[in-house]
């Protein structure tokens, strides 16, 4: 058997009701605490209230948008004037992202871009960062798990990461109560990212027998949670769901993602589409794609798999699964690029800037800027 390692966060904690019942554990992480939220702090007041019911003193950050260098430079700012001993995410993957970067550079000496892949240095942090826990209120990006944070570059108009080894949460606490009655245009793009997120470390060039096993489980199940979820709120949908998202974070994490991921951090950095929205249009043409172009027994093997996986969860004939889960993902809403407002312009620069983006070098096979742009072709 081929060696690997596997590194994920220090604690996970998974069920309903999760998040109450950590409470005290989040308030041992420092006695001065960030709290980032959404655009609607009022949303998480309830783990404010219960944070300063422990002795920690609380001091909100909101975060309305994917963030951004602005926004992280603004939430260090806030942290330093606050003396924050820790940071505290709960919200959406853009929440926990940005608090995941807070806590990485709030200790930090030197200027973001030091530590930015792509349009920076990407060299190492030079200092321990914060003590840090995440607390996902939507199932799709599996950022409680993960060690790199993205962030948009609008000068650049590229999103890049953040990456390093320590930077993995302190403390993920995935309850999948927090997700019920999450919108359902949020629900399908981000549960689309989220199975995008276990199919694509399964088909990686940098997959090892950890990942295989969580991900060969998660992807059925995602893709049956995602149909059930779309045809009316299941809370047992939203739990499997969430479960998958976490499956996602702990494999992409370990073993890289694809072409998919490749395209969607340029097409996001070129356009104010969302990234779940991105990955759910671009999933199936991305997994034809790298079944035309690579030959290898193992690649077409486990493509078959995932074909024949989404034809149970949807219906049809394994060898029209591509087109079933695009009809699909249309018909429940999801838009095209085209919808979305990424423009041909945006789709060629992202063909280009995709060779060099992190995510395309687990792709299990390399692909040109004209196979890029059929691929996205097909998912207007």
């Amino acid at each position: 058997m081929t060696a690997f390692a596997f590194a994920t966060a220090d604690l996970i904690r998974f069920g309903r009701g999760e998040a109450l019942q950590a409470v005290p554990v989040l308030a041992a992480l420092g006695a001065r605490v960030l709290l980032v939220t959404g655009a609607t702090p009022q949303r998480a007041a309830w783990l404010k209230a219960a944070l300063e019911d422990e002795g920690v003193v609380a001091t909100g950050f909101a975060v309305a948008k994917e963030p951004d260098v602005a926004l992280i430079e603004a939430g260090v700012a806030q942290a330093r004037e606050a003396g924050a001993t820790a940071v505290i995410a709960i919200g959406g993957g853009a929440v926990v992202d940005a608090g995941k970067a807070i806590a990485a550079l709030t200790p930090a000496t030197g200027p973001m871009l030091d530590h930015l892949e792509v349009v920076g240095k990407g060299l190492p942090l030079v200092a321990e960062p914060l003590p840090f826990a995440a607390l996902p209120t939507t199932a799709g990006t599996g950022a409680e798990v993960t060690k790199n944070a993205v962030i948009a570059v609008p000068e650049s108009q590229r999103k890049v990461s953040l990456r390093d080894p320590r930077m993995l949460p302190t403390l993920a606490i995935v309850d999948p109560a927090l997700t019920d009655g999450c919108p359902r245009g949020v629900t399908l793009a981000s549960g689309l990212d989220a199975v995008t997120q276990v199919i694509e470390p399964y088909l990686s060039s940098k997959a090892n027998p950890l990942t295989d096993a969580i991900c060969r489980e998660a992807i059925p199940k995602g893709l049956v949670a995602i149909r059930r979820i779309m045809a009316g709120e299941d809370p047992e949908a939203r739990d499997a769901l969430a479960w998958v998202s976490l499956c996602g974070g702990l494999a992409l994490a370990n073993s890289g993602l694809g072409v998919v991921h490749g395209l969607a951090g340029p097409l996001g950095g070129l356009s104010n589409a969302a990234h779940g929205a991105i990955c759910g249009a671009l999933l199936p043409h991305g997994l034809r794609t790298n079944g035309e172009a690579g030959d290898h027994p193992v690649l077409q093997a486990r493509i078959a798999e995932v074909q024949g996986w989404i034809a149970q969860a949807f219906g049809g004939a394994p060898d029209e699964a591509y087109g079933t889960l695009h009809d699909w993902s249309r018909e429940a809403g999801l838009p095209g690029l085209d919808a979305q407002g990424i423009t041909d312009a945006a789709r060629a620069q992202a063909a280009k800037d995709a060779v060099s983006s992190s995510s395309m070098k687990a792709n299990p096979v390399a692909l040109s800027e004209t196979q890029l742009l059929d691929l996205m072709e097909r998912a207007r």
